[in-house]
């Protein structure tokens, strides 16, 4: 079996996020105390170093603007060379937090500094092992 690169480790803090990806939702942490949400989820928050107790899950509305992309000629971990190119991006959550992703649905010439996005996952379904990425497409509604 070849080692997938694409795909994270799941563990007990995490799979609320999982679980919630691989049903089409995307989710963030946000602090209690400084009222900040923030993604990757941390147990704790990187902004004002609250504890996990402070620091909860919550529903984000899966709606970004693109910050940054760089289109990926070339990957030789499986499976990144089947997809080349692909769209590497770093896009701003409508939450605040800002989110490396992947941009599909567009081609790279149609992609500018703010345009709308909307989540989208890859992968998932119905086999339970089967771990759903998000990813952005363009928003066009």
């Amino acid at each position: 079996m070849t080692a997938r690169h694409d795909l994270p480790e799941v563990d007990d803090f995490t799979r609320p996020y999982w679980d919630a990806a691989a049903e089409g939702r995307l989710l963030l942490r946000r602090c209690a105390d400084c009222g900040r949400a923030h993604h990757y989820p941390r147990e704790f928050c990187p902004h004002c170093w609250a504890g996990e107790e402070r620091v909860t899950w919550e529903p984000a509305s899966g709606r970004a603007t693109l910050y940054t992309w760089s289109v990926v000629h070339r990957n030789d971990l499986p499976p990144f060379g089947e997809r080349v190119p692909y769209t590497a991006a770093v896009v701003d959550l409508a939450e605040g937090p800002r989110m490396m992703t992947e941009v599909v649905g567009c081609e790279a010439a149609d992609l500018r500094i703010g345009m709308p996005l909307r989540v989208a996952f890859r992968g998932g379904g119905p086999d339970a092992a089967a771990v759903a990425v998000p990813v952005f497409r363009p928003d066009r509604g």
